[in-house]
Protein backbone atom coordinates (compact mmCIF):
# COMPACT_ATOMS: atom_id res chain seq x y z
CA UNK A 1 0.00 0.00 0.00
CA UNK A 2 2.80 2.33 0.76
CA UNK A 3 4.93 2.10 -2.35
CA UNK A 4 1.26 3.01 -4.39
CA UNK A 5 -0.32 5.30 -2.19
CA UNK A 6 1.19 8.11 -4.35
CA UNK A 7 -1.30 6.98 -7.13
CA UNK A 8 -4.02 7.81 -5.32
CA UNK A 9 -5.13 11.78 -6.43
CA UNK A 10 -4.32 14.47 -4.07
CA UNK A 11 -7.84 15.25 -1.78
CA UNK A 12 -9.26 11.76 -2.96
CA UNK A 13 -11.56 10.49 -0.81
CA UNK A 14 -10.45 6.60 -0.11
CA UNK A 15 -12.36 3.62 0.66
CA UNK A 16 -10.76 1.01 3.10
CA UNK A 17 -12.73 -2.04 2.80
CA UNK A 18 -12.44 -4.25 6.01
CA UNK A 19 -9.53 -2.18 7.77
CA UNK A 20 -8.87 -4.11 10.65
CA UNK A 21 -7.22 -1.91 13.40
CA UNK A 22 -6.18 1.11 10.84
CA UNK A 23 -3.28 0.61 9.60
CA UNK A 24 -3.80 1.64 6.21
CA UNK A 25 -6.08 4.28 7.26
CA UNK A 26 -3.83 6.14 8.92
CA UNK A 27 -1.11 5.62 6.34
CA UNK A 28 -3.58 7.29 3.70
CA UNK A 29 -5.39 9.70 6.63
CA UNK A 30 -2.01 10.66 6.96
CA UNK A 31 -1.61 11.66 3.73
CA UNK A 32 -4.33 14.12 3.92
CA UNK A 33 -7.41 12.05 2.69
CA UNK A 34 -11.01 11.74 3.63
CA UNK A 35 -10.93 7.75 4.80
CA UNK A 36 -14.35 5.82 4.67
CA UNK A 37 -14.08 2.43 6.59
CA UNK A 38 -16.41 -0.19 5.84
CA UNK A 39 -15.66 -3.20 8.97
CA UNK A 40 -17.78 -5.44 10.75
CA UNK A 41 -16.12 -4.22 14.05
CA UNK A 42 -15.31 -0.44 13.90
CA UNK A 43 -14.28 -0.87 17.51
CA UNK A 44 -10.24 -0.61 16.72
CA UNK A 45 -10.73 1.83 14.47
CA UNK A 46 -8.76 5.51 15.05
CA UNK A 47 -11.57 8.14 15.96
CA UNK A 48 -10.19 11.38 13.73
CA UNK A 49 -12.22 13.98 12.04
CA UNK A 50 -10.97 12.64 8.43
CA UNK A 51 -12.00 9.01 9.30
CA UNK A 52 -15.62 7.70 8.87
CA UNK A 53 -16.34 4.70 10.18
CA UNK A 54 -19.25 2.72 8.54
CA UNK A 55 -20.29 -0.87 10.97
CA UNK A 56 -21.69 -3.18 8.20
CA UNK A 57 -21.16 -6.79 7.60
CA UNK A 58 -20.52 -7.42 3.88
CA UNK A 59 -21.23 -11.10 3.66
CA UNK A 60 -24.32 -11.16 5.76
CA UNK A 61 -26.37 -10.72 2.57
CA UNK A 62 -26.84 -7.11 3.20
CA UNK A 63 -27.53 -4.52 0.59
CA UNK A 64 -23.90 -2.46 -0.12
CA UNK A 65 -24.15 0.49 2.81
CA UNK A 66 -22.29 3.18 0.25
CA UNK A 67 -24.84 2.86 -2.07
CA UNK A 68 -24.26 6.39 -5.07
CA UNK A 69 -21.60 7.20 -3.19
CA UNK A 70 -17.94 7.32 -5.36
CA UNK A 71 -14.57 7.58 -4.39
CA UNK A 72 -11.41 8.21 -5.44
CA UNK A 73 -10.10 5.18 -4.30
CA UNK A 74 -10.46 1.78 -2.86
CA UNK A 75 -7.90 -0.18 -0.64
CA UNK A 76 -7.96 -4.01 -0.03
CA UNK A 77 -6.18 -5.67 2.67
CA UNK A 78 -6.08 -9.38 3.49
CA UNK A 79 -9.66 -10.09 2.91
CA UNK A 80 -11.51 -11.72 0.11
CA UNK A 81 -15.33 -11.93 -0.32
CA UNK A 82 -16.07 -12.46 -4.00
CA UNK A 83 -19.48 -11.30 -4.08
CA UNK A 84 -18.22 -7.66 -2.99
CA UNK A 85 -16.61 -7.18 -6.02
CA UNK A 86 -19.10 -5.80 -8.31
CA UNK A 87 -20.28 -3.01 -5.62
CA UNK A 88 -16.51 -2.58 -5.05
CA UNK A 89 -15.45 -1.19 -8.64
CA UNK A 90 -18.61 0.79 -8.86
CA UNK A 91 -17.34 2.59 -5.68
CA UNK A 92 -14.82 3.79 -7.41
CA UNK A 93 -15.22 6.92 -9.73
CA UNK A 94 -13.35 6.78 -13.18
CA UNK A 95 -9.65 7.49 -12.92
CA UNK A 96 -10.32 5.82 -9.13
CA UNK A 97 -7.43 3.78 -7.86
CA UNK A 98 -8.13 0.50 -6.76
CA UNK A 99 -4.88 -1.09 -4.56
CA UNK A 100 -5.30 -4.89 -3.42
CA UNK A 101 -3.76 -7.52 -1.38
CA UNK A 102 -4.92 -10.90 -0.38
CA UNK A 103 -3.80 -14.16 -0.09
CA UNK A 104 -3.82 -16.64 -3.23
CA UNK A 105 -3.64 -20.44 -3.98
CA UNK A 106 -0.12 -21.98 -2.22
CA UNK A 107 -0.74 -19.89 0.92
CA UNK A 108 -2.03 -22.93 2.30
CA UNK A 109 1.40 -24.31 2.44
CA UNK A 110 2.24 -21.63 5.67
CA UNK A 111 -0.79 -21.95 7.19
CA UNK A 112 -4.32 -19.68 7.20
CA UNK A 113 -5.98 -18.82 5.21
CA UNK A 114 -6.01 -22.56 3.77
CA UNK A 115 -9.81 -22.91 2.20
CA UNK A 116 -9.82 -22.01 -1.05
CA UNK A 117 -12.77 -19.63 -0.32
CA UNK A 118 -10.61 -17.07 0.84
CA UNK A 119 -7.54 -17.59 -1.37
CA UNK A 120 -7.04 -15.94 -4.76
CA UNK A 121 -6.29 -18.41 -7.94
CA UNK A 122 -3.79 -17.62 -10.36
CA UNK A 123 -4.49 -14.65 -12.09
CA UNK A 124 -7.38 -14.32 -10.77
CA UNK A 125 -7.60 -10.43 -10.12
CA UNK A 126 -5.84 -9.58 -13.30
CA UNK A 127 -9.50 -11.22 -14.67
CA UNK A 128 -11.37 -9.68 -12.37
CA UNK A 129 -10.33 -6.11 -13.75
CA UNK A 130 -9.90 -6.97 -17.37
CA UNK A 131 -11.56 -4.29 -19.47
CA UNK A 132 -12.85 -2.00 -16.28
CA UNK A 133 -9.20 -0.94 -15.14
CA UNK A 134 -6.12 -0.27 -16.68
CA UNK A 135 -3.26 -1.68 -14.44
CA UNK A 136 -0.47 -0.45 -13.20
CA UNK A 137 1.62 -3.18 -11.19
CA UNK A 138 0.44 -6.74 -10.42
CA UNK A 139 2.50 -9.07 -8.70
CA UNK A 140 1.63 -12.95 -7.40
CA UNK A 141 4.44 -13.89 -5.27
CA UNK A 142 6.25 -15.36 -2.10
CA UNK A 143 6.73 -13.13 0.46
CA UNK A 144 8.42 -13.85 3.55
CA UNK A 145 7.36 -10.88 5.64
CA UNK A 146 5.37 -9.73 7.82
CA UNK A 147 5.16 -13.92 7.53
CA UNK A 148 5.55 -16.40 4.50
CA UNK A 149 2.88 -16.37 2.82
CA UNK A 150 1.40 -16.46 -0.94
CA UNK A 151 -0.52 -13.30 -2.14
CA UNK A 152 -1.58 -11.53 -5.28
CA UNK A 153 -1.49 -7.70 -5.35
CA UNK A 154 -2.90 -4.79 -7.81
CA UNK A 155 -2.54 -1.52 -8.68
CA UNK A 156 -5.18 -0.13 -11.27
CA UNK A 157 -6.95 2.87 -12.46
CA UNK A 158 -10.47 2.72 -13.43
CA UNK A 159 -11.09 2.90 -16.65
Amino acid sequence: MVQWAGLVAPGATVLDIAAGGGRHTLLFAGRGHRVTVVDRDISKLPTRDDVESVAADLEDGSPWPLSNRRFGAAIVANYLHRPLFPALFDALEPGGVLLYETFMAGNERFGKPSNPDFLLKDGELLELVRGRFSVIAYEARLISEPKMAMVQRIAARRL
